[in-house]
């Protein structure tokens, strides 16, 4: 299916592994020329000898917590390509876990700051140009935690319920200049996130990695129908969807990735 993009410019954070690279080799394959960030001492510059065959790319290191960073994220990537077109929020960790009674401030502090106060400063960026050639696509990664919280997760599924609100009121805000904001929440996708949580896991309880993802499924994820974890390709599949011409009547909206892992049909 073409996705009537061919020539844009467009921007992802978090790109160095997992979901965000995934969707910057879709959106190279669309014909969009694509920039790359993610923090400095990640693997980004694996991500771009990856992702270099597939089109015009580039990476430009940064932190989205940092705003000298982020300003100077967009200036190189403006002076490289031009105005991006399309942004995607991929940037986020799981942050501070544990009892509610036992994480800290700087916990809550620290999750909150990269996985919603990031898309913040990201978008801040991203949105004058958009409103000025009055087309833009803005894709933010949520997460089913955001609906349906856990209760060891709490500052993780706060930021992303923030997201779900933020994606949604930048859309009413833009929504007329033609900038449109969608979010998609995955569920347990296979990434170096879910890598880690898994291997902890398995230490903690004795047992393989394999049995750690079974019996998390099992016990966590009930709701998972396809029993596994979800591919990166998977989702990347739904953001460049939404980043195209063909979702062009879509605003405001959100599209879970999660295998049927949220229960209810609200949010």
């Amino acid at each position: 299916m073409d996705l009537g993009i061919d020539g844009k410019i467009a921007l992802i954070s978090g790109a160095d592994s997992g979901m965000g690279k995934e969707t910057a080799r879709l959106l190279l394959q669309a014909g969009v020329r694509v920039a790359i960030t993610d923090l400095p001492d990640r693997t980004l510059p694996q991500a771009l000898e990856e992702l270099s065959g597939l089109g015009q790319v580039i990476a430009v290191s940064g932190d989205v917590t940092c705003d000298e960073d982020v300003q100077r994220i967009w200036a190189e990537v403006r002076q490289q390509l031009g105005d991006p077109d399309i942004y995607v929020n991929a940037a986020g960790v799981t942050g501070a876990t544990g009892d509610f009674l036992e994480v800290s401030d700087q916990g809550w502090l620290e999750t909150l700051d990269i996985n919603l106060m990031g898309a913040v400063r990201m978008c801040r960026q991203a949105i004058p140009a958009m409103r000025r050639q009055g087309w833009g696509r803005i894709v933010m990664f949520a997460s089913e935690d955001a609906v349906q919280p856990y209760v060891d997760e709490l500052p993780y599924c706060a930021s992303k319920a923030g997201i779900l609100s933020l994606a949604k009121g930048l859309s009413k805000a833009y929504g007329g200049d033609n900038v449109l904001v969608n979010t998609v929440s995955p569920a347990f996708i296979h990434t170096p996130m879910t890598d880690a949580m898994m291997e902890k896991r398995a230490k903690k309880k004795g047992m393989s990695f394999e049995q750690a993802v079974d019996t998390f499924l099992d016990e966590e994820r009930p709701g998972m129908t396809l029993k596994r974890r979800g591919r990166p390709e998977e989702v990347a599949a739904a953001v460049a969807f939404l980043c195209s011409e063909r979702a062009s009547f879509i605003n405001g909206a959100g599209i879970r990735v999660d295998s049927g892992s949220v229960f209810t049909i609200s949010g």
